[in-house]
């Protein structure tokens, strides 16, 4: 499967394949500043929709009032060689325009959802920065389509870890903990069964499709992980953590990235 045609392609021009999978290229770290004051790490990932590139992650990397966490501008590392994956460079984005959020946040029948999308000025990235990005086709339509026993991979940063020559990723395996396609608790987000550490936030979850072997990005994007699910009463002596977290279903996206107009009239 391979995106809309009237969609520009998801990957520029670089005249050679990557090192690596193009999953390591999807989803770069999120640094969030306040100022020049570094504040938090985090993961996220690129999604496209026709012309218009984004940068989605969870809502609480950008603001989490509980915690006060109150950044105003975010940082991603873009890497500029397909085969030399040690060029890379920082880009920044601000979060408030003349003090508006520049990102979207959605909610549903269930209340908040914890996933976020800031838009990408295409003429502002350096130039040959290389962007591999999800589309509305990656997006899992047919529940059916992704079995209980499906191996999932989410990759990002956790407590900011990462490959610091290469500056990449790395990945957990996951597999699905609740029915994929019924919102747990009522609400929007399934679980996965991996471990993961805060600086995960914000990190596809995603599964290998054969339907998508001749797309650039052959993955299945089917959530984006928020956060470690506990059981409130769990006596931190004798009760190891459940292991398990909650991913909210990527089709969320398709909300945040309609024009303006659209969100308007939803």
């Amino acid at each position: 499967m391979s995106a809309a045609p009237a969609a520009a392609p998801a990957v520029p021009e670089a005249g050679a394949s990557p090192a690596v999978d193009p999953l390591f290229l999807a989803t770069p770290r999120v640094a969030t500043f306040n100022g020049t004051q570094p504040l938090t790490n985090a993961s996220g990932f690129f999604f496209q929709r026709g012309e218009r590139l984004f940068l989605a992650t969870s809502r609480h990397v950008f603001i989490d009032e509980e915690s006060d966490h109150r950044p105003d501008r975010i940082e991603i590392t873009l890497h500029l060689d397909p085969r030399d994956l040690t060029r890379c460079t920082g880009f920044s984005m601000p979060l408030y325009a003349k003090g508006v959020a520049a990102w979207h946040q959605g909610q549903d029948g269930g209340g908040d959802i914890d996933v976020a999308v800031l838009e990408i000025q295409r003429p502002a990235l350096p130039a040959g920065a290389l962007v591999f990005a999800f589309t509305p086709a990656h997006l899992a339509r047919d529940f059916k389509a992704v079995p209980i026993d499906a191996t999932l991979c989410i990759a990002g940063y956790p407590l900011g870890f990462q490959d610091t020559v290469h500056q990449l990723p790395v990945l957990r395996h996951a597999a699905i903990a609740s029915p994929f396609g019924i919102r747990f608790q009522g609400r929007g987000y399934f679980l996965t069964d991996a471990r993961t550490h805060r600086g995960t936030s914000g990190a596809p979850v995603v599964m290998r499709d054969a339907a998508l072997a001749t797309d650039a990005l052959p993955w299945r994007l089917l959530g984006v992980h928020s956060a470690r699910m506990d059981m409130g009463n769990r006596d931190h002596v004798l009760d190891e953590s459940l292991g398990l977290n909650c991913a909210w279903y990527a089709d969320i996206l398709l909300t945040l990235t309609q024009d303006s107009s659209a969100r308007r009239t939803a």
